[in-house]
Order: C-alpha cells, then structure tokens, then sequence
C-alpha cells in the first residue's frame, strides 16, 4: 500500500507512524518508570534472579567508579586524537593525488606501472615504517636514531610511559606513516616510464627504513616526547633547526632521493636529441593531473594543519589560511613566469606551481604571517619553472617536475623560515640565528638523502638492475611489467598526446 502512495503521501504517513509509535510508547515508559517500589518487592523476593541482577549492576557500577574520570584534559585529548585521525586520512587522499598527477603527466603506455607503484609504496610503506622506521625515528634516541619502539604497539609499557594517550598515540602513529608514504612516493614521479617495477618496491623500503626516518629523527624526534629531552641533534641545535610540517623532512628528503633516481637511471629514449636540445615527450591527459593538483591542495590542509596535532592551541585555522595563500599564489607565480617565457600561460607548469607553493609554506605555515605565506609562495612559483627548465638544460629527466617541486621548492621553503618568520626572521627582525639554522639543516639534508639514495639505486643498478630494456620502454612498461594496458590498446598505440611543458 505504501509503495503505491506519492512521495508527499508517503512522507505524511511516515510522520503519522512516527507520532502514533512515540504516543504508545510514552505510556508504558512513564508506567515503568512510576512504579512504586513496594510492588517491585515481592518480584524479588520470588527468586533468585533478581537479587543476581543486582550484584551484577552493583559490580558493573564499581567497575565504572574505577575507570578515569572523564576531565576536560581526558576529553581534550580524544578531541586531539580524532583531528589528527581525520588529518592524517585527508593527507592519505595524497596518494590518489600523486598517482593521477603522475599518470596525467607520462604516457598513456605506462599508468597502470604509475598507479601500482603509487599503491605499493604506500602498502610497503605501511608496514616497513611501522616495523622499524617509526622506532627510528621517534624512538629512544642518542641525537642520531631512535633504539626502541619498533613493531609500534601504542598500548605498552614503553608508548604509555611516554603519553598515557593510547589512542593519541595509535593516531600519532598513522599520521606519521603517511608522511613517510608521502616521502617515498615523491621518488615515483622523477623516475617514471623506465624503472623496473621489481626495484621500484625495493628501494620503497629501503627509503622508508632508512632514509627518511634517520634524518626525521635529526628533526622531529622530540615531536612525541612529554620532557622534549630526548631529541634529534638538528632540532637540539642552540637556535633549533624550524620545519613545522615538512618542508625539508618531507618533500626535500624525497627530491633529492628522486634527484639521486634520475641521475642513476638515465633519461628516456628520445628525451635528448644527439646534438644535445630538449625534446618534449608529452604527458597523456592534463585533466587527470589537474585533478591530481586540486586533490593534494585539499589534502595539504590535512598535512599542515594537522601537524599540530591538537585543536585546542593549535591554530590550524590560522595554517589553514596561510597555506591556502601559499598555493594561491604559487598559481600566479608559475603562470606568470612561464607566460614571460615561452608566450603562453602554460597550463602544466601553472598545476605544478600550486604544488610548488604548498610545499614553500610547508615549514614556515604557523611561523609566517599571511603577507609572508603568500610572498613564499610566489617565489616558490617562479622557482618551480626556472628549476624545471635548468634540469632539462643539465639533461636530467624528471617527466613530472618531482626533484624541482619537493627538493628544489623545499628547501626554499625551509630558508623561507629563516627570512620571513614573525619571530627571528632576518627580512622581518633582522636576525640571522634562525638563517644559519636552516640553511645547515638543509645542506644536511641533500647531503643525506641524495648520498644514501645514490648508494642505493647503484647497488641496485648493479646488482638486480635498476632499468628496464630498451623494447620494454618503448612498448610501455604496463604491458611488459603488468601484462595489460590502462586504456583500450589501440589508443595507447595511437599515441595521441596533448601538449605540455613540465611532463616534456
């Protein structure tokens, strides 16, 4: 009958239901709840299940007694552990962000090998940083690498001792796993369309195990302390070394190992020409690589703001704007100075920019005001064009622009502390104290993260084989590495290709 009313009938008989169900209930509540206790009596002294319930509600009541009182400062911090939950799934949604940004700018031949390695390093990512990369890096440590907290349980002994949050600690622990996972994707992009799929998931865990979290322990290791003694040497420095979200820890530590990648592995086929000049290989679809852009500017409200893990003092709102004006105008920065040179306002290169924008406020985002945040961002712009194109000048191939935008951009960002922050900046007070800081911990994180890398892909290079073969790159690794093709193979074959500077 129901079925066979309108939509404006069926939403009255649904209220009638509702009104008729709520009149019948409250009698029988209301007699329930005013019965005398003189007629509940007897009931009890009938047998023995009464008097049984009331022994269990009485120990359930002295259980309850026992528990910690639920405080404003037990409350506060459940609060504090459901925000950096919630910031750690939007920096997640970055890796569906780096994947279509990373297949939108290579070749329709090759992104099934773009999506399965955006989804490996994350998996592998995952389970290494848990295992022995978090105890690296935030674990017990001598100034240099963490000793214990390996196979993380933020339940024990050891995790409580340090905070008596245990489900804080649970959500430090994933929030922390995917800024590593961001950290090792950034490698993907510099080296795509010719790097075996076998390596790929190699070096994943070695850059998760090794390289990231040693130089993060230099840097963060005091972060999940309560006496803040225990720290890393950079952050331990007289004027300690300022990276609030990454900048450097994050993003410059994967460029330079991406940096280290392309260098090893060489340059595609028909990138350079024999006399030496640039020859474009456009990405397949700039629509997925936008789309990639506008998801990792919404999940870098996760990343920023969520560094605070905490609502209460945390002026996330206050990050969330100046990382917004970073990107904004690391938009106009990129657009502008590829307009002035090559003509055009390009299209790739104006994407690339948002990134390059968001990555320059990433360490300075609570230290810097808004007129600085955007000042960082705009030179983050204009720098993400001009390194792209002395990159291809030096003939070092990155088909997405990766080593300009994370290593590149953030560094600048890191120095951008030390020139613009509202505290000791030197444009803004005059200081120099912070400047030096942040430029050692910059000159020691390429040194780190380019030199350890270098070691790596060579031994791999020489051992396992970093490349694929010449037949299999210009067949396309889906095919070759994964047995079937993104698209319908007629249209790969086609190779029908938009135009576009940064994936050239």
């Amino acid at each position: 009958m129901v079925s066979s009313l309108s939509l404006p009938n069926r939403v009255w008989f649904a209220m009638i239901a509702i009104a008729l169900g709520l009149m019948i209930s409250y009698p029988l509540s209301a007699q329930d709840a005013g019965t005398p206790a003189s007629e509940e009596a007897p009931m009890a002294e009938a047998g023995e299940p009464k008097a049984e319930e009331a022994a269990a509600e009485e120990g359930a009541a002295e259980e309850e007694a026992a528990e910690e009182p639920l405080t404003a400062e037990v409350l506060m911090g459940d609060v504090d552990a459901l925000w950096t939950c919630l910031a750690a799934f939007l920096v997640f949604f970055m890796q569906a962000g780096f994947a279509l940004v990373e297949a939108g700018f290579t070749r329709a031949k090759n992104a099934c090998n773009i999506i399965m390695k955006n989804l490996m390093d994350f998996s592998i990512g995952s389970l290494s940083f848990w295992m022995v990369g978090f105890g690296l890096m935030f674990g017990t440590t001598n100034g240099f690498l963490g000793t214990d907290q390996f196979f993380f349980d933020g339940g024990s002994e050891a995790a409580t001792a340090i905070n008596s949050n245990v489900g804080f600690n649970w959500a430090f622990l994933i929030f922390q796993t995917v800024f590593c996972a961001t950290a090792a994707t950034i490698v993907s992009g510099a080296m795509a369309e010719r790097t075996k799929f076998s390596a790929y998931l190699v070096y994943s865990v070695l850059i998760t195990v090794i390289v990231y979290p040693i130089f993060g322990s230099w840097c963060w290791g005091g972060l999940y302390k309560a006496d803040g003694m225990d720290i890393g040497w950079l952050e331990g420095m007289e004027t300690g070394f300022y990276d609030f979200a990454g900048s450097t820890v994050v993003h410059s530590i994967g460029g330079w190992a991406a940096l280290a990648g392309a260098i090893t592995i060489g340059p595609r086929i028909g990138k350079y020409t024999a006399d030496g000049k640039v020859k474009p290989i456009p990405g397949h679809s700039l629509p997925l690589g936008a789309l990639g852009v506008f998801i990792l500017w919404l999940g870098w409200f996760g990343f920023n703001p969520g560094s605070t893990t905490a609502v209460g003092g945390g002026s996330f709102a206050y990050i969330a704007v100046t990382t917004n004006l970073a990107a904004a105008a690391g938009v106009v920065g990129a657009m502008v100075t590829s307009w002035i040179m090559f003509s055009k306002p390009d299209t790739s290169f104006t994407l690339n920019g948002a990134l390059a924008g968001l990555v320059s406020i990433t360490a300075g985002c609570d230290a810097l005001s808004p007129t600085w945040a955007a000042v960082a961002g705009l030179i983050g712009g204009v720098i993400v064009v001009l390194s792209c194109v002395m990159f291809d000048k030096l003939k070092i191939d990155d088909p997405v622009g990766a080593v300009s935008v994370h290593g590149v951009c953030g560094a600048w960002g890191t120095l951008a502390v030390g020139l613009f922050m509202t505290d000791g900046g030197l444009v803004t007070t005059g200081g120099t104290a912070q400047l030096i800081s942040q430029i050692i911990g910059v000159a020691v994180g390429f040194v780190w993260a380019f030199g350890v890398s270098f070691v790596i892909f060579n031994v791999i290079k020489f051992t396992m084989g970093l490349r694929v073969s010449a037949e299999e790159e210009m067949a396309g690794l889906d095919i070759h590495e994964h047995g079937m093709y993104a698209y319908p193979a007629h249209l790969v074959s086609e190779g029908t290709q938009p135009a576009g500077h940064v994936a050239s």
